[in-house]
């Protein structure tokens, strides 16, 4: 059986060193802890290094904060003593840029940025968007489609015998065959097109220590084939060499031609995440095999600490003259815990981040709320303390054993799991201790609340209710269709109007007037016409108008993204509706927003399309009125207008 590295071992643990001068030629604010990594020449000669050991390349700006990844794994290399240095978005039409700092001594690490860059630069209706919230300004163009290929490929013609390491989301989401949404079609492994050597999945980053230490050993990069959460490829004379315990997933070939095919190779997948008990997995690809090892072990909270405790100067480099909409989101913003165990079909964190929840200590976070102080522009309030989901800090399976063999994709869905740990009381604690510290006037949740686990304790929500909501509190309950939701692996609807009652009661227990801003997403895999229908009545008769409606995207490795594509739920190998077409998709998100005037022919249409005329006239249960409204008319002339 094969080895791997021992992740929990002392080794692996990020320790400070010793940080040098502060560049000469850059200007740092006053709230400045340690250097910015170099991002030129000239700032790596101020720190006194004729040579870099690790250049990280990113998509996205660089922003010396831990809720952006570029940051946190060039700050962990930093802290073991390696030279490192950032290349934010590059110039990818040739390779000059890629030059920009030498030749590195041990590795390119290369990354797309925080998102998939499909997703960053496109809507769910394949049209570019106007803006890139991780770059200067949001000026769109800073980065390639894909950005991670191209990268990559530049790198390799800077220095061909450089290693490159890829990793983050979208070599996350990218790593086996996958279906790309905007192509429309089944691409390879990224690691075909990318041509690097290693792609490192999840958080990453105690295997990207791993991996350094055995290069500075003098390992070939080529023979690091046992280290957790990595992924690469073998060649066609080493393909068909036998790996132990293996679990074979239908190859490339397959799954790009036959959907059933498609649908087991994500069943499985989903079913080996779980790092306590996951094989080793391998897909052919043509004459080349592509193995997975086992994704990396949980961080313990020493660790986690270890990580969120390094000299981040929570500020964007001196040197970008415009602000990063990202960066200003979540500034004040202090990350308490990682992973998510809803297992919700459309969302990417827990194929990223894991299902184990990984929570800092109440210390580090209250350190960290207190050094907010530092930065310019805080005024005392706290935007989010969260993560991925705002209340599962801390909780953990009550069974060791159990949560060792268990294969279960959601802890939630259908039902809590008996085993679930799902005491609010460490998080009680930890929102009460945060507004006593020193400076703080309010404290946000920003983070989505899981709304099944809030019900469960009343201490929790009366905190939340009373203390931490700012007028309005956003919840994604995402459809009210039964069908929909068991597709979704989200809970009955009946779970949120039980929330919006303890939630109600709650504000006016703390004698405060608060509304929820619920989010709805339309187009999901099993929603249809009847399901939107049935949606539009329920916002109708809750008084619910959303202002910004969600368009499903399928994104790569997604449970629904499966769905999307083949038609089927692969969970259950059932056939499942979906709504493809523009015009289709189209209309459903105009059943959300029934009430805009302009939405009113294609609401009207789908109505009667189902023959639903109750809906339609001047009564009170009424979607739209029997006539077109006159800013109806005139926007279907300016439609018409623009075609001709």
């Amino acid at each position: 059986m094969a080895s791997f590295d021992n992740p929990l071992s002392k080794d692996n643990q990020p320790t400070l060193v010793k940080i040098g001068a502060v560049p000469k030629k850059t200007t740092l604010p006053k709230a400045t802890r340690s250097p910015f990594i170099p991002t030129t020449k000239e700032e790596m000669l101020a720190r006194g290094w004729d040579t870099i050991d690790v250049v990280f390349i990113s998509g996205d700006a660089y922003v010396d904060h831990p809720s952006f990844a570029n940051a946190v794994i060039a700050r962990v290399l930093e802290a073991r003593g390696y030279r490192v240095a950032m290349l934010a978005q590059p110039d990818w039409t040739n390779a000059d840029d890629f030059k920009r700092f030498g030749k590195p001594q041990i590795m390119f690490c290369v990354g797309a940025g925080n998102m998939d860059s499909m997703v960053n630069h496109m809507t769910a209706a394949k049209k570019r968007r106007t803006e890139d919230a991780y770059s200067p300004g949001g000026k769109m163009g800073l980065r390639p489609d894909r950005a991670t290929i191209p990268y990559s490929q530049r790198c390799k013609e800077a220095y061909p015998d450089v290693p490159v390491i890829i990793g983050g989301v979208e070599a996350s989401l990218r790593r086996f065959a996958h279906y790309d949404y905007w192509q429309d079609k089944v691409r390879p492994s990224i690691l075909c097109d990318a041509k690097s050597d290693l792609l490192i999945f999840g958080m990453g980053e105690r295997p990207i220590v791993s991996v350094i230490k055995r290069l500075v050993a003098g390992e070939p990069i080529k023979s690091i084939r046992h280290v957790r959460g990595t992924a690469y490829l073998l060649g066609a004379k080493e393909a068909d060499c036998p790996i132990d315990n293996a679990i074979e997933l239908p190859s490339y070939e397959q799954v790009k031609t036959d959907k059933v095919s498609f649908a087991r190779m994500t069943k499985k997948i989903h079913h080996e995440t779980n790092p306590l008990n996951a094989r080793t997995l391998i897909q052919k690809h043509g004459d080349r095999l592509l193995v997975q090892n086992p994704p990396d072990l949980p961080l313990s909270e020493k660790e986690m600490d270890a990580i969120y405790n390094l000299p981040y100067n929570k500020l964007p480099h001196p040197s970008y003259q415009e602000k990063i909409p990202a960066y200003e989101q979540i500034k004040f913003s202090v990350t308490i815990m990682r992973g998510c165990f809803g297992g919700c079909t459309f969302c990417s964190i827990t194929a990223h981040q894991g299902r184990i929840i990984q929570s800092r200590s109440q210390k580090s976070i209250l350190r960290e709320i207190e050094d907010l102080q530092r930065l310019p522009g805080y005024t005392g309030m706290v935007s989010d303390i969260g993560g991925p989901t705002a209340n599962m800090y801390k909780m953990t399976c009550k069974d060791d054993d159990t949560e060792s063999v268990c294969r279960r994709l959601s802890c939630v869905h259908p039902t809590i799991c008996k085993n679930l740990n799902y005491d609010h009381s460490p998080l009680v604690e930890l929102m009460r201790k945060s507004r006593e510290v020193k400076g703080v006037k309010k404290v946000f949740i920003a983070s989505g609340v899981r709304m099944d686990l809030a019900q469960k304790s009343d201490a929790y929500m009366q905190e939340l209710v009373t203390h931490h909501v700012g007028g309005h509190l956003k919840v994604a309950p995402e459809h009210v269709d039964s069908r929909v939701l068991k597709h979704m692996k989200k809970p009955e609807n009946e779970n949120f109007l039980g929330f919006k009652k303890a939630f109600d009661k709650a504000s006016k227990k703390a004698n405060k007037e608060q509304y929820l801003v619920p989010y709805f997403i339309s187009s999901h895999p099993g929603s249809d016409a009847r399901a939107m229908i049935e949606l539009a009545v329920f916002l109708k008769r809750n008084h619910f108008k959303p202002q910004q409606v969600q368009d499903f995207i399928p994104t790569p490795m997604d449970v629904a993204t499966t769905m999307y594509y083949t038609g089927i739920d692969p969970l259950t190998m059932e056939p499942i509706y979906v709504a493809k077409g523009l015009r289709d998709k189209k209309m459903q998100r105009a059943m959300m927003q029934f009430f805009k005037p302009e939405n009113y022919f294609l609401v009207r249409e789908l109505l009667e399309q189902e023959k639903r005329h109750d809906l339609i006239g001047n009564h009170c249960g009424a979607l739209i009125s029997a006539y077109p409204p006159k800013e109806a008319i005139d926007a279907r002339k300016k439609e018409r207008e623009r075609f001709l």
